[in-house]
C-alpha cells in the first residue's frame, strides 16, 4: 500500500530568476528561493556580478571539502555578515589559527565522560518539559515555543547548572525569534563585496535583540567567573570551558570571548535543538503508528540512568529521520582559497562553495523515497550507505558540531519522555510550512493537540 502522507516541503522557485528577485526570495526564505533541480544535481553554478557560487551534492566532493581538505575551504565571511551582531567572533564563524585555538579550548568539555555527567541535567529538563505540557493536556499548543523552552532549559542546566524560569525562557525565545525574523543569514554584504573596515548597517531591532541576548549571556558568564575565583563554581560545561587552557599557549578565554562562545552554544544547542524537536513531534502526529512505537519503547524510561539511552533505538531513528528531512541548519558555505576543478569545471579562487544538508538529505539520486518519512530506512542498506555519505546535519570533518553527540542524546530523550505520557495529534488545516532563516522553522508555528495517554 502506498502511503500518501508526505511531510511538508516548501515549493521551489522557477529555474531562472533575476539576481534582484533571488536576493529578495533568499531574504524571505532560503529554501523556497532554490530551484527544484538542486534535488537532482550533483553540482550547480550560480553567477552574480560579484562572485560565483557552486552548490555541491556529490558525496565525494562534500567529503573533499569537509573532511579531506577542510583548511583549504574556510567558512565564508559572507555568511558571517548576518550573524556577527549576535555571535561576534565565536567558533562558528572563525577560521584558521583563531578557530583552531578555540576548538582546542572547547573540545575537552565535550570529551570522554562529559555526556554521562550532563545526562542528569538533560533528564531534569525533560521532566520539566513534560510537566509543562501535561498541564496543557486537552489543548491545542504551538509546539515550537514549548520545544524552545525545553531546549533552552537543557542548555542552562548543562552549561550553568541552573533551571531556566518560564519568563526568562519566553523572553529568550522571543528575542531569538525577533533576531531570526529581522536578520536573515545573508545581508547585502553577502552579495556585494564590502571591505571589513566598512561599517555594516543592521536593522535597529536586529541589533537591539542581539544586545539583549548577549547581555543575558554576559551576566551569566560574569557571575560564573566570580564563582570560579571563589572556588564555589559547579563542575559543569561553563566551568570546564572557562577554566580550560589552550595546551599550546596556556591561555583561557577572555570574558568577551566567552560571551561569543556561549552565544553559539545557545544558538546551536537551543535554536537548532528546538527546531529538530518541534518537527519530530509534528511528524509523530502525522505518523501516529511511529508515535505509538516510540511511546511503547519509552515506557521503560523511569530512572534517569544514562544506561537507559541504549533503549531508545526507535526514538533515535525517528530523530535521525527528522534531522534528515528538516536539518536545522539547511546550508553551509565555504570559500575557495585557490583555484579548484570540480566535475571538470574550473572553480575560481574566492568562489563560494555551498553545502546544503537540505538538498543532500533529499537528493533523488541518493536516497530511496527521499521525501518520505521512514525511520526504518536507517536499518536498510541504502539508509546505512547514505548515512555515511550523504547525511550531515552537524556538518562533518574537523568542523563537525562539537555538540553532535550531545544533541543525539538530548533529542531522543526529550521525544521519548514526552511521548511516554502524552499523545500529539494534528490540527486540521494547520499543517506547518517549513522555511529557513537562521534555522528551519515553521512559517506560522507548529500547532498540535496535546492529550494524556
Amino acid at each position: 500500500m502506498t502511503d500518501d502522507r508526505v511531510p511538508p516541503k516548501p515549493a521551489a522557485r522557477p529555474d531562472k530568476v533575476s539576481l534582484r528577485r533571488y536576493v529578495k526570495l533568499f531574504r524571505q526564505d532560503i529554501l523556497s528561493a532554490q530551484p527544484a533541480k538542486l534535488y537532482r544535481a550533483w553540482m550547480a553554478e550560480f553567477r552574480t556580478p560579484f562572485f560565483r557560487s557552486y552548490l555541491i551534492n556529490q558525496p565525494e566532493l562534500v567529503t573533499e571539502v569537509l573532511k579531506e581538505r577542510p583548511m583549504d575551504f574556510p567558512k565564508s565571511d559572507r555568511i558571517g555578515e548576518g550573524l556577527r551582531p549576535l555571535l561576534g567572533e565565536s567558533v562558528f564563524l572563525t577560521n584558521g589559527a583563531q578557530w583552531q585555538r578555540q576548538r582546542r579550548i572547547i573540545d575537552p568539555a565535550f570529551e570522554g565522560g562529559r555526556l554521562r555527567e550532563t545526562y542528569p541535567a538533560m533528564w531534569e529538563a525533560a521532566q520539566a518539559a513534560l510537566s509543562r505540557l501535561t498541564v496543557r493536556a486537552g489543548e491545542v499548543v504551538e509546539i515550537e515555543e514549548q520545544t524552545s523552552h525545553a531546549a533552552a532549559d537543557v542548555i542552562f542546566r548543562t552549561l550553568f547548572s541552573i533551571p531556566i524560569e518560564d519568563e526568562t525562557a519566553s523572553a529568550v525565545f522571543h528575542e531569538f525569534r525577533a533576531y531570526q525574523r529581522t536578520q536573515p543569514i545573508l545581508n547585502l554584504a553577502a552579495f556585494v563585496p564590502v571591505p571589513r573596515w566598512v561599517p555594516r548597517f543592521f536593522r535597529r531591532d536586529t541589533k537591539a535583540a542581539a544586545r539583549r541576548i548577549r547581555g543575558l549571556i554576559a551576566r551569566l558568564t560574569e557571575a560564573r567567573a566570580a564563582e570560579i575565583a571563589a572556588g564555589t563554581a559547579p563542575d559543569d560545561l561553563a566551568t570546564k570551558i572557562m577554566t580550560t587552557r589552550d595546551p599550546q599557549t596556556g591561555e583561557t578565554f577572555t570574558a568577551s570571548e566567552m560571551v561569543d562562545q556561549v552565544a553559539i552554544f545557545f544558538l546551536a544547542g537551543h535554536e537548532t535543538s528546538a527546531s529538530a524537536l518541534g518537527w519530530a513531534l509534528y511528524l509523530m502526529a502525522l505518523y501516529p503508528e511511529w508515535q505509538e512505537r516510540v511511546a511503547e519503547e519509552a515506557q521503560g524510561l523511569q530512572s534517569g540512568d544514562f544506561a537507559e539511552i541504549g533503549r531508545m533505538r526507535v526514538s533515535r531513528d525517528v530523530f535521525r529521520e527528522t534531522l534528515r528531512l528538516y536539518p536545522p541548519v539547511p546550508m553551509m558555505v565555504r570559500e575557495t582559497t585557490c583555484p579548484e576543478r570540480f566535475r571538470n569545471r574550473d572553480v575560481p579562487k574566492g568562489s563560494q562553495v555551498v553545502l546544503s544538508p537540505w538538498h543532500l538529505h533529499r537528493h533523488e539520486r541518493l536516497w530511496e523515497r527521499p521525501d518520505a518519512f521512514d525511520p526504518g530506512r536507517w536499518q536498510t542498506e541504502n539508509g546505512r550507505a547514505c548515512g555515511r555519505d550523504a547525511f550531515i546535519p552537524f556538518s562533518a570533518g574537523p568542523r563537525v558540531c562539537t555538540g553532535a553527540g550531545f544533541a543525539m542524546v538530548e533529542g531522543p530523550l526529550l521525544l521519548s519522555l514526552l511521548l511516554r505520557d502524552l499523545k500529539v495529534s494534528r490540527v486540521e488545516g494547520r499543517d506547518p510550512v517549513p522555511e529557513a532563516h537562521l534555522t528551519v522553522r515553521a512559517r506560522d508555528g507548529i500547532w498540535l493537540r496535546i492529550d494524556r495517554r
